[in-house]
């Protein structure tokens, strides 16, 4: 076996192709000197790759470098080439894109994305998420991921964080910079985060959507018009009122609307009392509404909250914590209900 075709079949998990695939094994390689040819040389995943080398092949020397203009070029066609060669329903009609929603800020929408795509990845599902919460973007810092996606040409190619691949507006400005933008100006970039993003073929695509239904929302309803809508509310009867208003809008957008998730339903104290801090019966009562199910409710934890700070979801943390054990919970129901039945065979997820 050659030197090549002894390493070709190593997985490079952030383009989600062996390293044959993406051309990252310089044909001069030999069995005694092994090159690794990488787009940049702070590639993410340069350790993981050079260790798996040197299992294969423990006697070699490794040397890394980086593509020259043509061979990121060939590396861009490659990937450019997998992006437009079908659509959705042809070559990647295994996804889901799930649309977590709310109706307004504070509910803990971005909470319940992060800990749900690591929950569905947690399954064996391959998950990417999209912040398109383009003002108050906030994953990045949840899952503890800041470094910037890595740029090829006109690609983008995702940061990965605990398994899951990952954009948002957030790694392209600084944490304290507002983004002062008109409709025209976010249309761009939310249909930019789409489609020059190199998400490959994930099971889940989650999109953590800006509360309300402003431009973002009509957006995202054009670009992905297979998306499922998730409204996320807490249990308050006010709270329900305005996530009534998000599901109601996705309708009118001819969006389906799977289910509600309730956040903070209740915290537990020391003495092992249940106390309903917000009150009791929002989820099921806006669920009965909207005609849908109630698919989980998620009890509000100090650790949940701290995850979310330091950017060590609680997911990740302690999956077998009560809130743990909701999302796992959620996350089984989601997968259970299978895909919406309504299919657009022109949109192409990229």
């Amino acid at each position: 076996m050659s030197t090549l075709a002894a390493l070709a079949d190593i997985f490079e998990p952030q383009l989600c192709r062996t390293l044959g695939d993406v051309g990252f094994l310089d044909p001069a390689s030999t069995a005694d000197n092994v090159v690794l040819r990488l787009p940049v040389l702070l590639w993410p995943q340069r350790a993981l790759l050079e260790a798996a080398i040197a299992e294969r092949l423990p006697n070699a020397a490794l040397a890394t470098r980086a593509m020259t203009d043509q061979e990121l070029g060939e590396l861009r066609g490659t990937l450019r080439g997998a992006m437009v060669g079908a659509t959705l329903t042809e070559r990647h009609a295994k996804t889901r894109v799930l649309g977590i929603s709310s109706g307004k800020g504070g509910v803990g929408k971005s909470s319940v994305t992060v800990n749900l795509a690591l929950a569905l990845a947690q399954t064996g599902a391959s998950v990417g998420v999209l912040d398109a919460d383009v003002y108050g973007f906030s994953v990045p810092k949840m899952l503890g991921e800041t470094g910037e996606p890595v740029i090829l040409g006109d690609l983008v190619v995702p940061t990965l964080a605990h398994g899951i691949r990952c954009v948002s507006m957030g790694y392209f400005v600084a944490d304290d910079q507002p983004v002062l933008w008109r409709g025209p100006m976010l249309h761009k970039a939310v249909t930019q985060l789409i489609t020059e993003v190199w998400w490959d073929q994930p099971d889940f695509l989650l999109v953590d959507m800006p509360p309300g239904t402003g431009d973002v929302a009509l957006t995202l309803s054009e670009t992905l018009p297979r998306i499922e809508m998730y409204v996320v509310t807490t249990p308050q009867p006010a709270a329900q009122r305005v996530a009534q208003r998000s599901a109601l809008a996705a309708r009118k957008m001819q969006l389906s609307v799977r289910g509600v998730i309730e956040n903070m339903s209740w915290f537990v104290g020391d003495d092992g009392t249940r106390y309903e801090l917000f009150g009791a019966g929002g989820g099921a009562s806006l669920a009965e509404e909207l005609g849908v199910a109630l698919l989980g409710q998620i009890p509000l934890e100090p650790a949940l909250r701290h995850g979310g700070d330091v950017g060590s979801p609680i997911m990740v943390s302690d999956p077998t914590s009560p809130a743990g054990l909701a999302f796992a919970a959620l996350a089984e129901r989601i997968r259970s209900q299978g895909p919406a039945r309504r299919y657009a065979p022109e949109l192409t997820v990229r």
